[in-house]
């Protein structure tokens, strides 16, 4: 392992210990514990990565003639920053939706739309929604819409939200049609292989699939989490 391997790894343990101190400090002290509001203030999850990212600039290759760092701007520029975008865009697109009272409209149009549904009902109809939000958005913003509508609609419904909250949260996982829904998703199609039309023909059929197994799998095993 040569003097960058060993920089990238420290990096990044690094910036996992940052990632998750806040956290432990938490669990350990309290959330309430003077020492754990002051670490979760002072390193937000934002601040981690960029410490990690900026690590990269900073450390020293040894030995390296002329000095040089793990990572150069020549190299940074050759990164693939319209699929890092497009991920951030998702993120945000998610957010919008709920801060600007999108997705309390979307539940209380299902709700309208299907005043008498039961479990059944409500489950499929949360899960197919989770499904098409993944692709909109990337799978943690589609979460964070639709898990709360639908635990929030099940209940104003009078039915148990257990299987319409695991509905859309298995469906959030999906998204399997575009680069924007998760991570792996675009680091595949930067690779310049995978073309987005081949993604979307397979990714409808994984959908598709997905779709059944869950709504079945959650109706014919939720009794037992009862």
């Amino acid at each position: 392992m040569g003097p960058g391997e060993r920089n990238v790894i420290f990096a990044f343990a690094l910036t996992v210990a940052l990632w998750v101190g806040p956290g432990l400090a938490q669990a350990v002290l309290g959330q309430t514990h003077p020492f754990s509001r002051s670490l979760n203030a002072l390193l937000p999850e934002s601040i981690a990565a960029l410490v990690g990212a900026l690590l990269l600039f900073m450390l020293p290759l040894r030995g390296s003639q002329p000095r040089r760092f793990t990572l150069t701007w020549e190299e940074a520029s050759n990164i693939d920053w319209g699929i890092i975008l497009l991920f951030g865009g998702g993120l945000a697109i998610g957010q919008m939706a709920d801060s600007t009272g999108l997705s309390s409209a979307l539940g209380q149009w299902v709700s309208n739309q299907y005043p008498g549904a039961g479990t059944v009902g409500l489950t499929m109809v949360f899960t197919a929604l989770g499904i098409l939000l993944s692709e909109t958005a990337s799978n943690t913003a589609a979460a964070n819409v639709i898990v709360p509508t639908a635990i929030a609609v099940a209940t104003a419904a009078g039915v148990s939200p257990l299987e319409p909250g695991l509905g859309a949260t298995l469906g959030a996982s999906m998204g399997f049609m575009m680069p924007i829904s998760t991570p792996p998703n675009a680091i595949v199609y930067s690779s310049g292989y995978i073309p987005i039309g081949q993604m979307i023909r397979l990714g409808i059929v994984l959908d598709i699939a997905g779709y059944i197994i869950i709504v079945s799998g959650v109706l014919g095993l939720g009794w037992m989490l009862q």
